[in-house]
């Protein structure tokens, strides 16, 4: 060990790592089980391709934060099993899960210098474009079978992804494209009154906004779209939108007494809190100066630690304030991480 002190959330982040690796993958599949326990890996009846894909970002930010060769192996052993497990092929039915496998993979390529990577980002954001049409104004659709529903997930990502390809290769179309989702999505699914994200609309065919749906990583998506933009042109515009969705955001969605983001449920939802924190972070990054959103991420984390995480391994289940117990599924476990790795890149030694 280094003379340096144990930083607090970097300690945590290790043993949540470390959790994630002993009790969640699984060698024969080259993937993480779905969920712990899981006998003989029969839990695995569904294939959650996007779940993966933010278990790529959690071992990137392990290698960022670490240095370890473990997480780059691990990185390694699941590009390939994912991709068997897809059929030999990237992309796949859903906009949205495309877009966050791109944006995981173009992450591991940045930390890795992996030209496999590389590659795997480019069939994706070729496959993505293809879900831009004419229904609702614009919009990328949310799945290839249903090309005039435009929602949050399947838009937000996308042009985090534009707005990251343009600044790493000078892609001049790629923020053609960034700027264009993004304006779609602000004059469609944001609220003008208060900057909190709409999910979707035209779901039923009927032309309807979701406006009931409110979920938590709608908001960090659009957040984070806003800040690769502000990164990019320096518009303070850009900012001031992901400090006004993420006021809202707080608002309408944490717990007015102590701060804490709500237990969405299981299953897909269980990301849903680990994608806010995360781009809340981008935003703590983009603009030092406003103090309330890492304040945000350090109530979370010491709430997840004190009353969320479960009695032995560092795991974590859906409300983080009830001590996780039983069967903790791969997506909250997540999240969980998400929130310390973040902790962890923004603390200071203590």
């Amino acid at each position: 060990m280094s003379q340096m002190k144990l930083k607090l959330w970097d300690e945590r982040a290790d043993q949540a790592q470390e959790a994630l690796d002993t009790l969640f993958w699984n060698d024969e599949i080259g993937m993480y089980n779905i969920e712990t326990p899981c006998p003989n890996g029969e839990c695995n009846t569904i294939f959650h391709y996007w779940w993966m894909a933010h278990a790529v970002d959690v071992l990137v930010d392990g290698l960022l934060r670490t240095g370890d060769s473990r997480y780059a192996e691990r990185l390694a052993s699941l590009h390939q099993g994912l991709l068997k497990r897809n059929g030999g092929v990237w992309p796949n039915e859903l906009y949205d899960d495309m877009e966050w496998m791109a944006l995981a993979w173009f992450r591991a390529y940045q930390a890795t210098g992996q030209e496999a990577y590389k590659e795997t980002v480019h069939i994706l954001w070729k496959d993505i474009l293809t879900g831009w049409n004419g229904h609702m104004d614009g919009g990328i659709a949310w799945q290839k079978t249903q090309l005039d529903y435009k929602n949050t997930p399947a838009n937000a990502p996308a042009a985090i992804l534009a707005a990251r390809l343009h600044q790493a290769f000078g892609d001049a179309e790629a923020l053609v494209w960034a700027k264009r989702i993004y304006t779609w999505l602000q004059d469609h699914l944001v609220d003008p009154e208060t900057g909190f994200v709409w999910d979707g609309m035209n779901r039923a065919g009927d032309g309807v906004i979701d406006k009931d749906w409110k979920f938590t990583y709608n908001q960090g998506i659009y957040i984070g779209a806003a800040v690769e933009l502000y990164r990019i042109t320096g518009a303070p515009g850009y900012l001031d939108d992901a400090r006004r969705t993420f006021r809202a955001a707080v608002a309408e969605l944490a717990d007015a007494g102590h701060g804490g983001l709500p237990d969405e449920g299981g299953g897909d939802a269980g990301l849903f809190k680990g994608i806010l924190v995360r781009y809340s972070a981008e935003l703590c990054k983009a603009d030092p100066g406003f103090g309330a959103a890492e304040d945000f991420l350090r109530t979370n984390g010491d709430l997840l630690w004190a009353r969320g995480k479960s009695s032995g391994a560092a795991l974590f289940g859906t409300d983080w304030n009830l001590t996780a117990g039983g069967v903790i599924q791969l997506s909250s476990q997540l999240s969980g991480i998400k929130l310390l790795e973040m902790l962890a890149e923004l603390e200071t030694e203590v």
